[in-house]
């Protein structure tokens, strides 16, 4: 019964949304009004409000619904929505100022005089405007009712035209900061926890392991690495857009004649061009920058577009009055003032230490504080001005209200959706398609496109999202990133923007479009540009790289980045060395022989064992390095024939692991059933004959497992051990080749501290000779503590820990405890005597022997990558790696 459930709700979802009831009332509506009547029909013909659900009933129906409200207004975790109504605030408050108008009459000036030059002005200021408003309607209708009469006007094609300003228009959905990507994020954020809960529990039925390497789980992502995924996507749509329009136009002069405008492009005109661009570009570098660097978060950055934009608005609003740019050089100033503090000086308050510090924290508050003054002063002149600020706002809250209700909404229809079994048959679809991956995603991609047609993109994002990307995300063969699969659903929806009949674009501009234009020729104009979007899409989706490689760079070589030892970096760390082993043997050979002949005498016991050892072990890593490209060549070969058998039977384990599921629902079932009556319905003996149909069905399926399997998959599995055996003996031996080299160089870095302690302890004696116990024992505990920052010094540090426990028990310890200090100042002496000797004999040389191998053997013991290592393994990452044979 819970079929026709399932079936009901998507057609009072699809008759409300088709009949022009608000979609923020007809997704709840619709589960709302499916679930009572699910649960009224269950009480009526069997006594349950359960019966009728394929998980739980109205009960965790709503408690799934709190919990949703929960997690989208009250988990800290999940702040990433706020930056929506910053950046809402942000476009509004451009355009609402006219400075998408100025935009595109200057660059219209500018790129008139050659052929599609108007259309080429378009996408170019479409794309500024992506980048600072990302207000799809706003943007089209700005850019219809300047450059579309200015086009016809010069005889340019009106298919041409209206599609330019269209798809132009609908880029801010792809080119961060987008609302969409935010959106995105934010449902694969919980998409990435199921898919990984679902990849565990298939590790561990395949492999019989409790815990998966962390290596194969999926990586989660965030809104920032949404943007930076989607910047060169992005820039590749924007490419294809200008080089369709001007060959478009060099094959055909007539349908975008040059246009040559009056006037010469004298230094007013350039300076005008300057005055017009760089502001919304500064800002661009300061939102995007700001991300990219790791400066700001995508909250504190949309903070930043909307201060910015504000600035803006102020001086284009008061345009040729007296003091107009006075708030934004004010502005500039200050930034750069606190630029020069953050570079120079610590601003931590509770770090001030000299009159210098205290100057740096003066001088940011002052530069702080006149940058709040510029920005009060600037929403003073929007706010009178027109009353555009509080326009601004209220347009703001409208739409930032419009968003977070969709989103509460289609969580209520997605829990409803997943509460009668929607979920499990779409899932069951997806897996039983031939093709694996790629025709799931194929599938997936054709339904989101196809709903574009009717479907709004925040609807596409909020519904359909939730259900497959975990499906998606979830399988080891393809193991794709949840950046790159959020990436190419933000490139697929786009297109709903120009899609016929409810493409909100074309409504947008069909609104403003003189009625010469006909919606044959908006309609017609589209088409080449959605093309192109999926052009844009396949050339994204056969070069993974283009969304992948930013987000990984960005977090390889930021502050957090994770460090080289990291288990998910290994494969690719492994891949840059092992080249670099190859190419240059002789010299790391040749340094490991070098240092092996240097006399190690001065040097403590220890010391000299440490780096003996490290010698020894960098010796053996080449043949490690051979073992493991042995056992890979042979896990590849094996695998060649392995694979087709091992996807049929995972195919088959799939399958049957879904007739197990239903089959443990239906017992269950069953039994509830036969507790509660009895006498035997004709509902029990219909699900008996259905257990046995299934049961049946289950044992056939197996049965098609190759009789050859277990031993090929045993023979695999002893392969792979070898792999995993030979990577981590060769791991443990550049681990060990530097670990020693490394520790003595400490060692040897500390001697003149060593010895700079020794005056410390003397000046113990006095106190712990005549002095009062109490201070004696904390003399002697910040000692210690200085000792604590050393490496090695036990033997030192001991004594003084034992006088100072001894002097607990009374001045008759006094002694005893000096005794001790005189134990200590030997050890002190003995560890200041080798290590300044070993410095100057052998320092230079452990220097050398470091420089030489820290990028090889020691890369693993480093606390970061360097800038072309990170660049190097995050070309290597960027590329999706195929895992299924590990599961």
């Amino acid at each position: 019964m819970e079929i026709y459930f399932l079936v009901l709700l998507i057609l009072l979802m699809a008759s409300a949304l088709g009949s022009g009831y608000p979609v923020a009332f007809a997704l709840p509506g619709s589960a709302i009004v499916t679930v009572l009547a699910a649960a009224a029909s269950g009480w009526l013909f069997e006594g349950n409000i359960d019966a009728y659900f394929a998980h739980g009933g109205p009960g965790e129906w709503l408690s799934a619904g709190v919990t949703n409200l929960r997690g989208v207004y009250w988990e800290v975790e999940r702040d990433t929505l706020i930056a929506i109504p910053l950046f809402i605030f942000m476009g509004i408050m451009l355009q609402r100022s006219k400075i998408a108008e100025d935009l595109l009459v200057t660059m219209a000036q500018l790129f008139g005089p050659i052929r599609g030059g108007l259309g080429i002005s378009v996408v170019f200021v479409g794309a500024l405007l992506a980048a600072t408003t990302g207000i799809v309607g706003a943007t089209v209708v700005a850019m219809g009712l300047i450059s579309l009469p200015a086009m016809l006007r010069n005889n340019y094609s009106k298919s041409l035209a209206t599609g330019t300003i269209a798809a132009s228009g609908t880029l801010g959905q792809i080119i961060p900061p987008s609302i969409v990507l935010i959106i995105l994020a934010d449902q694969l954020s919980s998409a990435v926890d199921q898919a990984s809960t679902a990849r565990k529990a298939l590790y561990k039925v395949s492999t019989g392991e409790l815990s998966m390497p962390s290596e194969f789980d999926v990586a989660s992502t965030s809104a920032g690495e949404m943007f930076l995924g989607a910047l060169v996507p992005g820039l590749v749509l924007v490419a294809l857009y200008m080089i369709y329009i001007l060959v478009y136009a060099q094959l055909r002069p007539r349908v975008a004649p040059a246009v040559h405008q009056e006037g010469r492009f004298d230094g007013d005109f350039w300076f005008k061009v300057a005055i017009t661009l760089i502001p919304p570009l500064a800002l661009i570098f300061l939102v995007l920058g700001s991300i990219l660097m790791g400066v700001a978060t995508v909250n504190q950055a949309g903070a930043i577009g909307a201060a910015g934009a504000l600035i803006m608005a102020g001086y284009r609003l008061t345009e040729g009055k007296r003091g107009q740019y006075v708030p934004a050089i004010i502005a500039i100033i200050s930034l750069v003032v606190i630029t020069y503090v953050v570079s120079t000086h610590d601003t931590n308050i509770k770090n001030i230490k000299t009159e210098a510090d205290a100057f740096g924290i003066m001088l940011a508050a002052g530069a702080v504080g006149t940058l709040a003054l510029s920005l009060l002063w600037s929403g003073i002149r929007v706010m009178r001005i027109d009353n555009t600020l509080q326009a601004v706002m209220l347009e703001t809250a409208k739409t930032t209200s419009l968003v977070f209700i969709i989103l509460l909404g289609a969580a209520m229809l997605t829990a409803s959706f997943r509460a009668f079994g929607g979920e499990d048959l779409v899932r069951h679809f997806l897996e039983t398609l031939p093709g694996g991956f790629w025709s799931q995603f194929i599938i997936v991609m054709s339904v989101i496109f196809f709903l574009g047609f009717f479907l709004d993109f925040i609807e596409i994002a909020v519904v359909v999202v939730p259900i497959v990307t975990p499906i998606l995300l979830s399988d080891p063969a393809a193991n794709v990133t949840a950046v790159w699969l959020g990436v190419m659903i933000g490139l697929n929806i786009q297109t709903s923007f120009l899609t016929p009949p409810f493409g909100f674009a074309l409504f947008y501009l069909r609104g403003v479009a003189p009625p010469s234009v006909l919606t044959t020729d908006i309609y017609k104009g589209v088409v080449p540009f959605i093309a192109l979007q999926l052009l844009a899409l396949a050339i994204a989706g056969y070069y993974p790289s283009l969304v992948n490689y930013l987000p990984t760079r960005v977090s390889l070589t930021s502050q957090t980045a994770p460090p080289p030892i990291n288990p998910r970096l290994q494969p690719c760390i492994e891949e840059m060395v092992f080249a670099i082993y190859a190419k240059d043997e002789d010299r790391l050979r040749k340094a490991i022989d070098d240092m092996a002949g240097i006399d190690l005498s001065t040097l403590s016991d220890d010391a000299r064992e440490s780096v003996e050892k490290g010698i020894e072990s960098a010796r053996s890593v080449f043949d490690r390095v051979k073992d493991v490209e042995t056992a890979v060549a042979e896990a590849e070969a094996f695998a060649v024939e392995y694979r087709p058998m091992h996807q049929h039977v995972s195919d088959i384990q799939r399958l049957a692991r879904q007739i197990e599921t239903e089959l443990d629902d239906l017992k269950r079932e069953s039994t509830l059933i036969a507790a509660n009556s009895s006498d035997e319905s004709a509902a029990a003996t219909r699900m008996k004959e259905r257990i046995v149909a299934l049961e049946n069905e289950h044992a056939a399926i197996v049965s098609q497992i190759p009789t050859e399997w277990p031993d090929k998959h045993k023979a695999y599995l002893k392969i792979v051990g070898t792999e995993n055996r030979a990577r981590g003996q060769y791991r443990r031996a550049v681990d060990d080749a530097y670990s020693g080299i490394a520790e003595v160089r400490l060692l040897l870095s500390q001697a003149e501290q060593i010895t700079a302690v020794r005056g410390d302890i003397e000046a113990l004696r006095p106190i712990v000779e005549s002095g009062d116990i109490t201070a004696a024992q904390e003399a002697i505990g910040k000692a210690e503590d200085t000792l604590g920052a050393l490496n090695d010094v036990g033997p030192i540090r001991s004594p003084l820990s034992k006088a100072r426990r001894a002097l607990k028990s009374g001045p008759e310890m006094r002694e005893e405890a000096l005794g001790l200090l005189d134990q200590s100042l030997e050890a002190q002496a003995a560890e200041a005597q080798w290590r300044t000797a070993a410095a100057a004999s052998v320092g230079a040389a452990l220097d050398g022997y470091d420089l030489a191998i820290r990028d090889t053997f020691g890369l693993r013991q480093q606390s970061r990558l360097g800038e072309d290592q990170a660049k190097e393994v995050a070309a290597c990452m960027s590329h999706h790696r195929d895992i299924s044979l590990n599961f």
